[in-house]
């Protein structure tokens, strides 16, 4: 079994951090790891997940999403061909911190199967991950942002 987690320090509310994990149809504009995810976030439904590690080769699967709380965590779980032999189980989770105003979030992903010590990057896809979590983090601030200059105008 191998395991990677990435944190950011958001200063954003969960809620807005987790409409921009939601917003599917722009990760391709910012986006730099996960380059596209099709589907629905809920349990039970399957998305098409499109990931360029940093100086590694795109990969497309499908997992079945697991866990969808709203504001607080995604998670899906996807295999290589058959049970066991290379399964990830991905998770994004938000905790509120500094009273709400502000979000942890916690990038993590579970893999074990036979196929692990052969197929697994630690160094690529940890360069992935945090690359994501910053790309997160800029938009959802910007997003709070904006909110407040808007505010301030009225």
């Amino acid at each position: 079994m191998e395991v990677i987690e990435t944190f950011a320090e958001i200063d954003a509310p969960p809620p807005v951090v987790w409409d921009v994990l939601l917003e599917f149809d722009s990760y391709p504009e910012w986006n730099p790891f996960v380059r596209s995810i099709e589907g629905l976030p809920i349990e039970g439904q399957r998305l098409r997940v499109r990931i360029e590690p940093p100086d590694s080769r795109g990969m497309t699967f499908t997992p079945e999403v697991i866990v969808a709380e709203e504001n607080r965590r995604l998670g899906w779980v996807g295999r290589l061909a058959v049970p066991f032999a290379f399964d990830g189980y991905h998770e994004f989770h938000l905790d509120p911190i500094d009273g709400g105003s502000r979000t942890r979030l916690l990038q993590r992903e579970t893999f074990r199967g036979a196929l692990v010590p052969l197929l697994f990057d630690r160094e690529r896809l940890e360069r992935g991950f945090e690359a994501m979590n910053d790309a997160v983090k800029e938009r959802a601030e910007r997003r709070v942002d904006a909110e407040n200059d808007t505010a301030l105008t009225v």
